[in-house]
């Protein structure tokens, strides 16, 4: 089996710095990480990636050549993506001996909850190749401190959530920065758990921009379907970026990797609390993550 990431969430969420940062840590605990590009508008990587869309096509030509928009363009890459799915197999292949694979999409919204092809590009990879993914949604933090547009995040991760069916995590990203933005209505962990928004309406009302009774419909069914939750990071931040990584490991089965144990071991493991004896079954990763200073 094959593990990895599908890395989503709108632009400035912090996409690319997240699977530069994750590949870093990733390494410092002993697994050999591929990063694969399939953002044709991601002209300036801070990282090395093992596959890069832009072999294949490139967002510049497609506006040239078809003058269409930014927006148009990523949807004709991804449906070119989609019919040249065999490309893509081809490069990822040779990469599964041995990696764990961190897949880098764009950060156009659209292609997550009302477009179908960057889903089928992700589900044809799934059911061919025998991957292993979970989609980490990020949301950048600052939304917490305006609560029409943190309800907005919420919708738009359920949206995703549904139309990806995928393991899932939704990520408050840039957790160091929220301070800066200005004070939160509520402690942090309102924000994480989505546990009762009611809390919020008054704050919403207070908004001469809010549609207030379309605002409520969106809480309660964001309420209703109680799937919303957050996890934070602060991607310089080795134990931020460790207990993402459990979570992560948890939802696609990388922590039964390797581990020859009983039908009750493996119940334990699933249904135990996610700090987990982690470092125990990976012993490698604590001895990197205690010796390493530079990450």
């Amino acid at each position: 089996m094959v593990f990895g990431q599908v890395v989503i969430g709108p632009p400035g969420s912090g996409k690319t710095t997240y699977c530069n940062g994750m590949s870093q840590f990733l390494k410092l605990v002993g697994r050999k990480v591929a990063i694969i590009n399939l953002d044709p508008a991601n002209d300036a990587l801070p990282y090395e990636c093992a596959v890069n869309v832009e072999d294949l096509i490139k967002l510049s030509d497609v506006m040239t050549e078809h003058s269409l928009g930014p927006n148009g363009g990523l949807v004709y890459c991804m449906d070119y993506l989609e019919k040249n799915i065999d490309w893509l197999e081809s490069k990822l292949k040779p990469l599964f001996k041995d990696h764990y694979l961190l897949f880098d999409f764009p950060g156009q919204v659209e292609l997550f909850f009302l477009h179908s092809n960057a889903k089928n590009v992700i589900t044809k990879l799934i059911k061919k190749l025998n991957l292993r993914l979970t989609a980490v949604h990020l949301v950048d933090a600052h939304l917490c401190s305006d609560p029409g547009k943190y309800v907005s995040a919420l919708l738009f991760s359920l949206s995703t959530m549904l139309h990806l069916e995928l393991p899932h995590i939704n990520v408050l990203s840039k957790i160091d920065l929220i301070e800066s933005y200005g004070k939160l209505a509520f402690n942090l962990e309102f924000y994480t758990d989505v546990q009762d928004l009611s809390y919020l309406q008054n704050h919403l009302d207070q908004d001469p921009r809010s549609a207030k009774k379309l605002t409520k419909e969106f809480c309660d069914v964001i309420e209703n379907f109680g799937l919303v939750n957050f996890t934070t990071l602060d991607i310089q931040d080795k134990e931020s970026v460790g207990n993402l990584v459990k979570l992560i490991d948890k939802s696609n089965g990388y922590i039964f990797l390797g581990i020859e144990s009983s039908a009750v071991e493996f119940s334990k493991i699933a249904a135990g609390p996610t700090d987990w004896d982690y470092y125990r079954t990976f012993a490698v990763q604590e001895k990197y993550m205690k010796d390493d200073d530079d990450f």
